[in-house]
């Protein structure tokens, strides 16, 4: 087991804010209101897994993830990554681990990425050979040649996100904590990056932990979902099983035809549309997809037949609209 939390909590002390004057005589009295953020989560990350850790913005993603790099301490409960406290294990776990802040940066924002890179170097002592073997790959298949040399607060984003990317890889942490790494990124620049994490986890067996809004990069990337909302994990299990969650269904598209005069009404399986030539059916099980066809080519001819799965940007929309969460693994 890589990761493995148990129980874990975190508090925050909240203050009023009706005025500056009231807000400063609660934190100097230590008084104001504890909200906890996370409540009793425990999860356990296996070696080159690429987990999706889902939710609604406040649902305590970030929170999370601050715990397991070590950013903040838990309120209650324990960690383990890669058997260390990453708390009381700082500079060890550091070592392990690399962090990408979507909407923050670690790059020196007047120098070039070159001097970045290599300053990230010298302070994980990353040996010069690893790191220009390295650098050079990545820069290749991140196609970053033209603006290595260029300072950081004139690159585009697309540029300056590439370079947080291998900026957070440098020193060759087993573990990968992403926050929004996509975040206004054009399709371009977002492709090449979602290419590349995949190709890290895949071929480097590299363990990712990715929160995102974009739903084209849990999509395209994770193969595990873990649902959070309100602090509380409320689904953890493979991503084609999401649809479990709501009361969507596949659609059957076939088609058609017809080879008779018969009418729809007479089918054992009446179509939810018609469209043209085009039958549309909705399937909760495709078990019952060879009993359809078989119904359906007494009366026409099937020309073409299509499956489409339930898109999961519908299901976590509806799952975060209603709060109906039906599965906890």
């Amino acid at each position: 087991m890589l990761i493995e939390a148990k129980h874990l909590e975190r508090d925050f002390t909240v203050y009023n804010q009706r005025s500056s004057f009231h807000m400063l005589h609660q934190m100097l009295r230590r008084k104001g209101e504890k909200r906890k953020v996370v409540k009793d989560i425990s999860l356990k990350i296996d070696e080159g897994e690429f987990v999706g850790y889902l939710g609604p913005n406040g649902a305590g993603k970030s929170t999370t993830i601050k715990m397991l790099s070590g950013v903040l301490s838990p309120s209650a409960g324990s960690i383990q990554v890669m058997g260390l406290d990453p708390v009381k294990d700082r500079k060890k776990h550091a070592k392990n681990i690399g962090v990408l802040y979507g909407q923050r940066t670690q790059l020196w924002w007047d120098l070039p990425l070159m001097d970045s890179f290599q300053l990230l170097t010298s302070i994980y002592q990353v040996p010069e050979r690893l790191f220009k073997q390295r650098l050079n790959q990545f820069i290749e298949m991140l196609e970053m040649e033209n603006f290595l040399y260029t300072p950081v607060r004139k690159l585009s984003l697309g540029q300056r996100m590439k370079g947080e990317v291998v900026a957070t890889l440098i020193h060759n942490p087993k573990i990968i904590f992403l926050d929004e790494p996509t975040i206004g990124l054009d399709i371009l620049a977002k492709k090449r990056i979602q290419k590349f994490l995949k190709y890290l986890n895949e071929e480097h067996n590299t363990t990712i932990l990715l929160t995102s809004h974009n739903i084209d990069d849990v999509d395209q990337l994770c193969k595990r979902i873990i649902l959070i909302d309100n602090g509380e994990i409320k689904f953890d299990g493979p991503k084609d099983k999401l649809s479990e969650l709501t009361n969507s269904e596949k659609t059957l598209a076939v088609e058609v035809e017809p080879l008779h005069s018969d009418t729809i009404s007479t089918f054992a399986f009446k179509p939810a549309e018609v469209s043209g030539n085009t039958l549309y059916f909705h399937i909760a099980d495709d078990a019952d997809v060879p009993e359809m066809i078989t119904n359906l080519s007494k009366h026409y001819n099937i020309l073409k037949i299509e499956i489409s799965e339930v898109d999961i940007e519908k299901i976590l929309e509806e799952v975060y609209t209603s709060k109906q969460y039906k599965i906890v693994n």
